[in-house]
Protein backbone atom coordinates (compact mmCIF):
# COMPACT_ATOMS: atom_id res chain seq x y z
CA UNK A 1 0.00 0.00 0.00
CA UNK A 2 1.29 3.41 -0.90
CA UNK A 3 1.71 6.34 1.11
CA UNK A 4 -1.19 8.17 -0.39
CA UNK A 5 -3.50 5.48 -0.11
CA UNK A 6 -3.41 5.09 3.95
CA UNK A 7 -6.81 5.96 5.61
CA UNK A 8 -7.18 9.34 6.66
CA UNK A 9 -10.20 11.16 9.01
CA UNK A 10 -11.32 9.88 12.59
CA UNK A 11 -13.71 7.91 14.46
CA UNK A 12 -15.35 8.03 17.63
CA UNK A 13 -14.48 6.02 21.07
CA UNK A 14 -15.82 2.26 20.61
CA UNK A 15 -15.30 2.80 16.30
CA UNK A 16 -11.73 1.76 15.80
CA UNK A 17 -12.09 -1.14 14.21
CA UNK A 18 -14.04 0.52 11.48
CA UNK A 19 -10.70 2.09 10.74
CA UNK A 20 -9.08 -1.05 10.96
CA UNK A 21 -11.31 -2.76 8.41
CA UNK A 22 -11.56 0.25 5.81
CA UNK A 23 -7.65 0.16 6.51
CA UNK A 24 -7.55 -3.71 5.92
CA UNK A 25 -9.91 -3.19 2.91
CA UNK A 26 -7.85 -0.33 1.26
CA UNK A 27 -4.63 -2.17 1.90
CA UNK A 28 -6.03 -5.27 -0.95
CA UNK A 29 -7.32 -2.71 -3.56
CA UNK A 30 -5.89 -1.06 -6.56
CA UNK A 31 -3.37 1.56 -5.96
CA UNK A 32 -5.29 4.51 -7.55
CA UNK A 33 -8.36 3.57 -5.53
CA UNK A 34 -10.01 6.74 -4.12
CA UNK A 35 -13.17 6.59 -1.32
CA UNK A 36 -14.77 8.00 1.47
CA UNK A 37 -16.75 6.71 4.45
CA UNK A 38 -18.97 8.40 6.95
CA UNK A 39 -21.61 6.99 9.66
CA UNK A 40 -23.80 8.78 12.16
CA UNK A 41 -25.63 7.09 15.15
CA UNK A 42 -28.27 8.86 16.53
CA UNK A 43 -27.42 11.82 15.12
CA UNK A 44 -23.72 11.88 16.46
CA UNK A 45 -20.70 11.33 13.60
CA UNK A 46 -18.85 8.46 14.79
CA UNK A 47 -17.21 7.62 11.47
CA UNK A 48 -15.09 10.25 9.16
CA UNK A 49 -12.51 8.55 6.84
CA UNK A 50 -10.83 8.44 3.73
CA UNK A 51 -8.93 7.13 1.47
CA UNK A 52 -6.80 7.99 -2.15
CA UNK A 53 -4.21 10.16 -3.63
CA UNK A 54 -5.45 14.02 -3.62
CA UNK A 55 -8.28 13.11 -1.18
CA UNK A 56 -10.30 15.00 1.34
CA UNK A 57 -13.57 14.47 3.39
CA UNK A 58 -14.63 17.21 1.00
CA UNK A 59 -13.69 15.77 -2.06
CA UNK A 60 -17.00 15.03 -4.28
CA UNK A 61 -18.11 12.09 -6.13
CA UNK A 62 -20.98 10.92 -8.53
CA UNK A 63 -23.65 9.07 -6.28
CA UNK A 64 -25.33 7.66 -9.05
CA UNK A 65 -28.79 6.42 -7.91
CA UNK A 66 -27.91 6.85 -4.72
CA UNK A 67 -29.82 10.84 -5.70
CA UNK A 68 -32.67 8.45 -5.20
CA UNK A 69 -33.03 8.43 -1.52
CA UNK A 70 -32.58 12.57 -1.91
CA UNK A 71 -35.69 12.66 -4.72
CA UNK A 72 -37.46 10.80 -2.63
CA UNK A 73 -36.76 11.93 1.07
CA UNK A 74 -38.39 15.33 -0.71
CA UNK A 75 -41.78 12.79 -1.96
CA UNK A 76 -41.53 11.34 1.89
CA UNK A 77 -42.07 15.68 3.38
CA UNK A 78 -44.47 16.34 0.96
CA UNK A 79 -46.59 13.54 1.87
CA UNK A 80 -46.31 14.26 5.26
CA UNK A 81 -47.42 17.37 4.82
CA UNK A 82 -50.17 16.79 3.56
CA UNK A 83 -49.13 18.11 0.39
CA UNK A 84 -49.18 14.78 -1.46
CA UNK A 85 -51.33 11.71 -1.02
CA UNK A 86 -49.80 8.56 -2.07
CA UNK A 87 -53.48 6.50 -2.71
CA UNK A 88 -54.54 9.55 -5.11
CA UNK A 89 -54.31 8.73 -8.82
CA UNK A 90 -50.82 10.62 -10.59
CA UNK A 91 -53.50 12.33 -12.72
CA UNK A 92 -55.29 14.35 -9.91
CA UNK A 93 -51.28 15.84 -10.23
CA UNK A 94 -50.78 15.59 -13.56
CA UNK A 95 -53.72 15.01 -15.93
CA UNK A 96 -51.24 14.57 -18.80
CA UNK A 97 -50.20 11.51 -17.76
CA UNK A 98 -53.51 9.51 -18.29
CA UNK A 99 -52.58 8.32 -21.69
CA UNK A 100 -51.74 5.01 -22.94
CA UNK A 101 -53.49 3.78 -20.07
CA UNK A 102 -52.11 4.67 -16.79
CA UNK A 103 -54.84 6.64 -15.93
CA UNK A 104 -55.68 4.39 -12.65
CA UNK A 105 -51.93 4.77 -11.57
CA UNK A 106 -51.54 5.61 -7.57
CA UNK A 107 -48.66 7.95 -6.57
CA UNK A 108 -47.84 4.55 -4.36
CA UNK A 109 -47.89 2.59 -7.07
CA UNK A 110 -45.10 5.05 -9.06
CA UNK A 111 -42.93 5.23 -6.57
CA UNK A 112 -42.96 1.90 -5.54
CA UNK A 113 -42.00 1.01 -9.65
CA UNK A 114 -44.71 -0.19 -10.82
CA UNK A 115 -45.26 1.99 -13.70
CA UNK A 116 -44.11 0.15 -16.15
CA UNK A 117 -42.59 3.29 -17.85
CA UNK A 118 -38.95 2.20 -17.26
CA UNK A 119 -37.99 4.21 -20.32
CA UNK A 120 -39.06 5.64 -24.07
CA UNK A 121 -39.14 3.38 -27.25
CA UNK A 122 -36.91 5.56 -28.66
CA UNK A 123 -34.79 6.36 -26.16
CA UNK A 124 -33.75 9.94 -24.94
CA UNK A 125 -30.64 11.85 -25.64
CA UNK A 126 -28.13 13.23 -23.76
CA UNK A 127 -29.92 16.53 -23.45
CA UNK A 128 -32.53 15.17 -21.75
CA UNK A 129 -31.72 12.38 -19.54
CA UNK A 130 -30.10 16.06 -18.45
CA UNK A 131 -33.70 17.55 -17.85
CA UNK A 132 -36.02 15.79 -15.46
CA UNK A 133 -39.04 18.17 -17.10
CA UNK A 134 -38.03 16.62 -20.85
CA UNK A 135 -38.35 13.20 -19.83
CA UNK A 136 -41.58 13.58 -17.93
CA UNK A 137 -42.74 15.21 -20.91
CA UNK A 138 -41.97 11.99 -23.23
CA UNK A 139 -43.04 9.69 -20.44
CA UNK A 140 -46.32 11.27 -19.99
CA UNK A 141 -47.57 10.21 -23.99
CA UNK A 142 -45.60 6.72 -23.58
CA UNK A 143 -47.22 3.05 -23.57
CA UNK A 144 -46.40 1.50 -20.68
CA UNK A 145 -44.06 -1.53 -20.93
CA UNK A 146 -46.62 -3.73 -18.35
CA UNK A 147 -49.71 -3.21 -17.26
CA UNK A 148 -49.33 -0.33 -14.57
CA UNK A 149 -49.62 -2.03 -10.69
CA UNK A 150 -49.29 -5.52 -11.88
CA UNK A 151 -45.58 -6.47 -11.99
CA UNK A 152 -42.44 -3.72 -11.11
CA UNK A 153 -38.82 -3.34 -12.35
CA UNK A 154 -36.35 -0.80 -11.77
CA UNK A 155 -37.49 2.44 -13.28
CA UNK A 156 -32.99 3.48 -13.12
CA UNK A 157 -32.81 6.30 -15.58
CA UNK A 158 -36.52 7.89 -15.04
CA UNK A 159 -37.97 7.48 -11.82
CA UNK A 160 -36.88 10.57 -10.33
CA UNK A 161 -38.21 12.69 -13.30
CA UNK A 162 -41.72 11.08 -12.80
CA UNK A 163 -42.02 11.56 -8.78
CA UNK A 164 -40.16 15.59 -9.74
CA UNK A 165 -43.20 15.88 -12.26
CA UNK A 166 -45.65 15.12 -9.34
CA UNK A 167 -43.90 17.59 -6.66
CA UNK A 168 -43.51 20.27 -9.20
CA UNK A 169 -47.20 20.09 -10.35
CA UNK A 170 -47.87 19.94 -6.77
CA UNK A 171 -46.06 22.72 -5.25
CA UNK A 172 -44.84 24.98 -8.06
CA UNK A 173 -41.20 24.11 -7.60
CA UNK A 174 -38.70 21.48 -9.16
CA UNK A 175 -38.27 18.55 -6.68
CA UNK A 176 -34.10 20.24 -6.58
CA UNK A 177 -35.41 23.77 -5.50
CA UNK A 178 -37.52 21.92 -2.39
CA UNK A 179 -34.63 19.29 -1.79
CA UNK A 180 -32.09 22.68 -1.91
CA UNK A 181 -34.64 24.68 0.44
CA UNK A 182 -35.75 22.19 3.27
CA UNK A 183 -32.84 19.59 3.62
CA UNK A 184 -29.37 20.49 1.84
CA UNK A 185 -29.06 24.17 2.82
CA UNK A 186 -30.75 23.76 6.43
CA UNK A 187 -28.34 21.04 7.10
CA UNK A 188 -25.39 22.38 4.99
CA UNK A 189 -25.01 18.64 3.49
CA UNK A 190 -22.77 18.16 1.19
CA UNK A 191 -25.09 16.22 -1.25
CA UNK A 192 -25.68 18.28 -4.15
CA UNK A 193 -28.97 17.49 -7.07
CA UNK A 194 -27.23 20.28 -9.54
CA UNK A 195 -23.97 21.13 -8.54
CA UNK A 196 -22.81 25.18 -8.48
CA UNK A 197 -20.28 25.75 -10.64
CA UNK A 198 -17.91 27.26 -7.59
CA UNK A 199 -17.66 23.38 -6.50
CA UNK A 200 -16.78 21.92 -9.45
CA UNK A 201 -13.07 21.69 -8.58
CA UNK A 202 -14.28 19.29 -5.93
CA UNK A 203 -15.46 17.03 -8.00
CA UNK A 204 -13.43 13.53 -8.65
CA UNK A 205 -14.53 12.32 -12.18
CA UNK A 206 -15.60 8.73 -12.81
CA UNK A 207 -12.81 6.81 -13.13
CA UNK A 208 -13.77 4.22 -16.23
CA UNK A 209 -12.57 0.68 -14.58
CA UNK A 210 -12.59 -2.92 -16.33
CA UNK A 211 -14.77 -5.43 -14.98
CA UNK A 212 -12.67 -8.81 -13.14
CA UNK A 213 -13.27 -12.07 -14.88
CA UNK A 214 -16.08 -12.96 -12.63
CA UNK A 215 -17.33 -9.58 -13.06
CA UNK A 216 -17.47 -10.03 -16.79
CA UNK A 217 -18.84 -13.37 -16.64
CA UNK A 218 -21.74 -12.02 -14.04
CA UNK A 219 -22.15 -9.09 -16.52
CA UNK A 220 -22.45 -11.78 -19.82
CA UNK A 221 -24.93 -13.50 -18.19
CA UNK A 222 -27.47 -10.59 -18.56
CA UNK A 223 -29.62 -10.57 -21.51
CA UNK A 224 -28.05 -7.63 -23.97
CA UNK A 225 -30.66 -7.55 -26.56
CA UNK A 226 -31.17 -4.03 -28.02
CA UNK A 227 -34.55 -3.81 -26.69
CA UNK A 228 -34.61 -5.90 -23.94
CA UNK A 229 -36.25 -3.90 -20.88
CA UNK A 230 -33.13 -3.46 -19.26
CA UNK A 231 -31.44 -2.12 -22.58
CA UNK A 232 -34.60 0.16 -22.35
CA UNK A 233 -34.40 1.16 -18.91
CA UNK A 234 -30.69 1.96 -19.20
CA UNK A 235 -30.92 4.12 -22.52
CA UNK A 236 -29.10 1.52 -24.35
CA UNK A 237 -31.47 0.82 -27.54
CA UNK A 238 -31.67 4.64 -28.91
CA UNK A 239 -29.48 6.31 -31.17
CA UNK A 240 -27.42 7.59 -29.01
CA UNK A 241 -26.72 4.65 -26.05
CA UNK A 242 -25.67 6.17 -22.69
CA UNK A 243 -22.10 5.23 -21.17
CA UNK A 244 -23.47 4.65 -17.75
CA UNK A 245 -20.09 4.92 -16.16
CA UNK A 246 -19.24 8.71 -17.96
CA UNK A 247 -22.62 10.24 -17.56
CA UNK A 248 -21.41 12.16 -14.56
CA UNK A 249 -18.63 13.46 -15.83
CA UNK A 250 -20.56 15.54 -17.97
CA UNK A 251 -21.44 19.14 -16.78
CA UNK A 252 -24.56 19.27 -17.68
CA UNK A 253 -25.49 16.09 -15.63
CA UNK A 254 -23.89 17.74 -13.12
CA UNK A 255 -25.54 21.14 -12.76
CA UNK A 256 -28.86 19.96 -13.65
CA UNK A 257 -29.20 17.14 -11.49
CA UNK A 258 -31.61 14.84 -12.93
CA UNK A 259 -32.77 12.73 -9.99
CA UNK A 260 -32.76 9.47 -10.60
CA UNK A 261 -28.47 9.74 -11.21
CA UNK A 262 -27.45 13.14 -10.92
CA UNK A 263 -26.80 13.48 -7.31
CA UNK A 264 -23.12 14.85 -6.57
CA UNK A 265 -21.77 14.44 -3.03
CA UNK A 266 -19.34 13.05 -0.23
CA UNK A 267 -19.99 9.95 2.18
CA UNK A 268 -20.32 12.68 4.49
CA UNK A 269 -22.95 14.41 2.39
CA UNK A 270 -25.10 10.91 2.15
CA UNK A 271 -24.47 9.82 6.14
CA UNK A 272 -25.49 13.68 7.07
CA UNK A 273 -28.71 13.67 5.02
CA UNK A 274 -29.89 9.55 6.58
CA UNK A 275 -29.19 11.15 9.98
CA UNK A 276 -31.59 14.23 9.24
CA UNK A 277 -33.75 11.76 8.69
CA UNK A 278 -33.85 9.46 11.45
CA UNK A 279 -32.12 11.71 14.24
CA UNK A 280 -32.14 14.85 15.85
CA UNK A 281 -28.98 16.21 14.05
CA UNK A 282 -26.90 19.95 16.07
CA UNK A 283 -30.50 20.81 17.33
CA UNK A 284 -32.83 19.76 14.36
CA UNK A 285 -35.31 17.87 14.83
CA UNK A 286 -35.34 14.86 12.71
CA UNK A 287 -36.79 15.59 9.09
CA UNK A 288 -39.38 12.66 9.32
CA UNK A 289 -41.50 11.62 11.52
CA UNK A 290 -42.02 7.37 12.56
CA UNK A 291 -45.05 7.23 10.78
CA UNK A 292 -44.29 8.88 7.98
CA UNK A 293 -40.29 6.38 8.13
CA UNK A 294 -42.52 3.30 8.47
CA UNK A 295 -44.60 4.33 5.45
CA UNK A 296 -41.72 4.79 3.12
CA UNK A 297 -39.44 2.40 4.31
CA UNK A 298 -42.36 -0.56 4.03
CA UNK A 299 -41.74 -2.67 1.43
CA UNK A 300 -44.09 -2.27 -1.42
CA UNK A 301 -42.66 -4.31 -4.39
CA UNK A 302 -40.83 -7.43 -3.70
CA UNK A 303 -40.09 -10.50 -6.58
CA UNK A 304 -39.23 -10.29 -9.45
CA UNK A 305 -37.92 -7.39 -10.91
CA UNK A 306 -38.47 -7.45 -14.62
CA UNK A 307 -35.85 -4.94 -15.47
CA UNK A 308 -32.86 -6.38 -13.17
CA UNK A 309 -34.29 -10.20 -13.45
CA UNK A 310 -33.48 -10.62 -9.93
CA UNK A 311 -34.66 -10.57 -6.19
CA UNK A 312 -35.43 -7.10 -5.78
CA UNK A 313 -37.31 -5.37 -2.94
CA UNK A 314 -38.39 -1.87 -2.36
CA UNK A 315 -40.30 0.65 -0.31
CA UNK A 316 -41.54 4.17 -2.02
CA UNK A 317 -38.45 5.42 -3.45
CA UNK A 318 -36.19 3.70 -1.45
CA UNK A 319 -34.27 0.29 -1.75
CA UNK A 320 -35.46 -1.88 0.89
CA UNK A 321 -31.79 -1.91 2.31
CA UNK A 322 -31.85 -4.70 4.42
CA UNK A 323 -33.38 -7.14 2.58
CA UNK A 324 -31.32 -6.48 -0.49
CA UNK A 325 -27.92 -5.93 0.69
CA UNK A 326 -27.29 -5.89 4.50
CA UNK A 327 -29.78 -8.06 6.03
CA UNK A 328 -28.82 -8.06 9.49
CA UNK A 329 -29.74 -4.20 9.79
CA UNK A 330 -33.40 -3.76 10.89
CA UNK A 331 -36.38 -3.99 9.19
CA UNK A 332 -37.50 -0.51 8.02
CA UNK A 333 -33.77 0.17 6.67
CA UNK A 334 -34.50 2.58 3.91
CA UNK A 335 -31.94 3.80 1.29
CA UNK A 336 -30.10 3.45 -2.06
CA UNK A 337 -26.96 2.51 -3.67
CA UNK A 338 -25.41 3.81 -6.74
CA UNK A 339 -24.10 1.95 -9.92
CA UNK A 340 -20.30 2.98 -8.90
CA UNK A 341 -20.54 1.08 -5.65
CA UNK A 342 -21.61 4.10 -3.59
CA UNK A 343 -24.25 3.32 -0.22
CA UNK A 344 -26.27 5.19 1.40
CA UNK A 345 -29.41 4.33 4.31
CA UNK A 346 -30.66 4.83 7.24
CA UNK A 347 -31.69 2.33 9.87
CA UNK A 348 -33.79 3.66 12.40
CA UNK A 349 -33.63 0.96 14.97
CA UNK A 350 -30.51 1.07 15.41
CA UNK A 351 -29.81 4.70 14.78
CA UNK A 352 -27.37 4.40 12.11
CA UNK A 353 -27.33 6.62 9.36
CA UNK A 354 -24.39 5.40 6.91
CA UNK A 355 -22.42 6.99 3.80
CA UNK A 356 -20.01 5.88 1.55
CA UNK A 357 -18.35 6.66 -1.83
CA UNK A 358 -16.05 5.74 -4.72
CA UNK A 359 -14.58 7.04 -7.80
CA UNK A 360 -14.03 3.99 -9.96
CA UNK A 361 -16.86 2.33 -11.19
CA UNK A 362 -17.99 -1.10 -9.49
CA UNK A 363 -19.77 -4.22 -11.58
CA UNK A 364 -22.15 -4.93 -11.92
CA UNK A 365 -23.70 -2.20 -10.02
CA UNK A 366 -25.06 -1.40 -7.28
CA UNK A 367 -23.17 -1.25 -3.91
CA UNK A 368 -19.89 -2.46 -3.64
CA UNK A 369 -19.00 -5.43 -1.93
CA UNK A 370 -16.41 -3.74 0.43
CA UNK A 371 -19.97 -2.21 1.75
CA UNK A 372 -20.63 -5.94 3.45
CA UNK A 373 -17.78 -5.37 5.67
CA UNK A 374 -17.60 -2.05 6.66
CA UNK A 375 -21.78 -1.82 7.38
CA UNK A 376 -21.55 -4.92 9.88
CA UNK A 377 -18.52 -3.23 11.38
CA UNK A 378 -19.98 -0.17 11.76
CA UNK A 379 -23.30 -2.17 12.99
CA UNK A 380 -21.48 -4.08 15.35
CA UNK A 381 -19.76 -1.49 16.99
CA UNK A 382 -23.07 0.56 17.13
CA UNK A 383 -24.87 -2.23 18.99
CA UNK A 384 -21.92 -2.38 21.54
CA UNK A 385 -22.46 1.28 21.83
Amino acid sequence: MTQESTVQGTVAEGFESVREEFAAFVAGEREDYEGQLCAYVHGRRVVDLWAGAGVTGDSLYAVYSATKGAAHLVAALLVQDGTLELDRKVTYYWPEFAGEGKGALTLRDLLAHRAGLVGADTGFSPAELADDRMIAERLADQRPFWRPGTAFGYHALVIGALTGEVVRRATGRTLQEVYEERVRAPHGLDLHLGLPEAHEPRFRTVRPMLPTPAQQAQLDAVPAGPHTLGSIAFNRHGAEPTDLESLPNERLIRAQGPASVGGIGSARGLAGMYAAMISEVDGRSPLLKGDTLAEFAQVHSTGYDLVARVHKSFGLGFQATADIWHPFLGAGTLGHSGANGVQGFADPHAGIAYGYTRRGFAFPGGAAPENDRLVAEIHKAALAG
